[in-house]
């Protein structure tokens, strides 16, 4: 059971990172980057706000 338990929180954390990477890379400061990389917010409408020239606090805001 705790070997499913690790396997789990593993693809999570992999999930998370690369959605900090895209965050990060569409302009998100680091501390908004993480807080939306681990939250339910939708990553394409992430990137969207920003490439349409919202600014990241303001997305943010709009996404969490």
């Amino acid at each position: 059971m705790s070997e499913l338990i690790e396997r789990e929180g593993g693809e999570k954390a992999k999930v998370e990172s690369w959605r900090l990477h895209v965050l990060i890379e569409a302009g998100y400061p680091l501390p908004l980057a993480e807080r939306l990389a681990g939250s339910e917010a939708d990553l394409h409408r992430a990137v969207e706000l920003v490439t349409q020239g919202c600014e990241p606090k303001t997305a943010a805001e709009i996404l969490l």
